[in-house]
């Protein structure tokens, strides 16, 4: 490989006109590191992605590699391999003419890049392929064909701009997890760029969640899936139940929390003040159905919607006046059943309303 990355820094903003894509947003990349740029279309990842692999100019801050600047180098002296969404191979070159066409570039002797397209070919399990063309191949084949090129270049950082969304759910599953064992198997660093949460979830070290060119939390998996920060970052992650309550007392690391006439209870995590305006946050697969032993955190509703998802059932339920709860059971729900539903207090988060 080529010079290992002991630290990418970097802290970018992107205008374009006057609309802002990026505004100082700060990252830090350690050797070895995966870590993945989340969110949804538009909130600055790829623009974030590009800036890193010298495609696109920063407008302000810079980029330091190792302790050294590289914001004003050109791409190909950054050493940087990048795999594309659309693959970006060249329909004439043959599989092994695609993955030496870097090798080419740099003038390596032939010997070398026979030895080295064939090692990678029979890395990403194409040995064998090398004469057909990318219009021969399957879409999960081309995708090992871009990901074989990048890797051949022996780069210090590894750049994936959404690589697995052109692909079906089941080929991205297969690919997901041949990304994850080579990034592990080579010790490379790498920088994903996704919409999935599940692909993030499954890839990462750390994760970082975008919003309109804004950071809004970095963390591990299990903290953006457990300990989402924000609103913004919980509606993401899936918990897709948000109720505004108004909070009361706190004891025993619990706290009160008035909701639509009753009292529930959370347990309190982050420092709130008794009349504080907030939102508790809860999966649709953490609310309980039936009523709880202590009948604490009990609420009841009429079935308004049914959702089929196999081994489950997502089922919306109308509350009193127009909220709304979202349960998912592996149990029958049958539409306008009542039904009374626990919400464990150590499954909420509570949030700062946005």
């Amino acid at each position: 490989m080529a010079d290992s990355i002991d630290k990418l820094q970097m802290s970018i903003t992107k205008r374009y006109g006057g609309k802002v894509v990026l505004d100082h947003f700060p990252l830090e990349v350690g050797g070895r590191e995966f870590v993945t740029f989340l969110g949804p279309s538009g909130c600055g990842k790829s623009t974030a992605l590009g800036i890193i692999a010298g495609l696109v100019p920063p407008s302000d801050g810079e980029i330091h590699l190792n302790g050294r600047r590289i914001d004003d180098v050109s791409p190909e002296k950054r050493g940087f391999g990048m795999v594309f969404q659309n693959y970006a191979l060249f329909p004439h070159l043959t599989v092994f003419g695609n993955v030496a066409f870097g090798l080419s570039l740099q003038k390596r002797p032939s010997a070398e890049i026979e030895q080295r397209v064939r090692g990678m070919l029979g890395l990403v399990r194409l040995a064998g392929y090398e004469d057909r063309y990318p219009g021969q191949l399957s879409g999960g084949q081309q995708q090992r064909v871009a990901i074989a090129r990048a890797l051949v270049l022996h780069p210090r950082l590894m750049l994936f701009d959404e690589p697995l969304s052109n692909l079906d759910a089941k080929l991205r599953v297969e690919m997901r997890a041949e990304i994850k064992q080579l990034h592990a198997q080579l010790g490379l660093t790498s920088i994903y760029v996704t919409h999935d949460q599940a692909e993030a979830l499954s890839l990462s070290d750390r994760i970082v969640v975008l919003r309109e060119g804004v950071l809004m939390q970095v963390g591990t998996p299990q903290e953006i899936h457990d300990r989402p920060k924000n609103v913004f970052v919980a509606d993401f992650m899936g918990f897709r139940n948000f109720l505004d309550v108004t909070l009361g007392k706190e004891a025993g690391g619990m706290i009160e929390a008035g909701f639509k006439g009753q009292i529930l209870q959370a347990r309190a995590r982050d420092s709130f003040r008794p009349g504080e305006h907030a939102v508790l946050a809860i999966r649709p697969e953490d609310v309980r159905l039936g009523k709880s032993g202590d009948g604490v955190n009990v609420l009841r509703g009429k079935v308004e919607l049914v959702e089929y998802l196999g081994r489950e059932q997502e089922a919306e339920i109308a509350l009193n006046g127009d909220a709304r709860l979202w349960v998912r059971s592996h149990e029958k729900l049958v539409l306008g059943e009542m039904l009374d539903l626990t919400l464990p207090a150590d499954k909420f988060v509570l949030l700062r309303r946005e």
